[in-house]
């Protein structure tokens, strides 16, 4: 879970924004979608090698 301790004089939108950005960089909002609902077997390994061929697609070859 991600937390945010308030300074001191600090406005309320800087520590939403804060915080907001450490939910990003933890990936929540991420995880929440991925099981939000339930993925079959079959349908996780098709989205892992489609993710694989995007990333061995996107890297130059030597």
């Amino acid at each position: 879970m991600a937390n945010v301790v308030a300074t001191d004089n600090e406005n309320f939108e800087s520590l939403l924004r804060r915080f907001n950005k450490k939910v990003q960089q933890e990936g929540i909002l991420s995880e929440v979608r991925r099981r939000e609902h339930y993925e079959k077997p079959s349908v996780k390994r098709k989205r892992k090698g489609a993710a694989k061929r995007r990333k061995s697609a996107r890297t130059p070859r030597r």
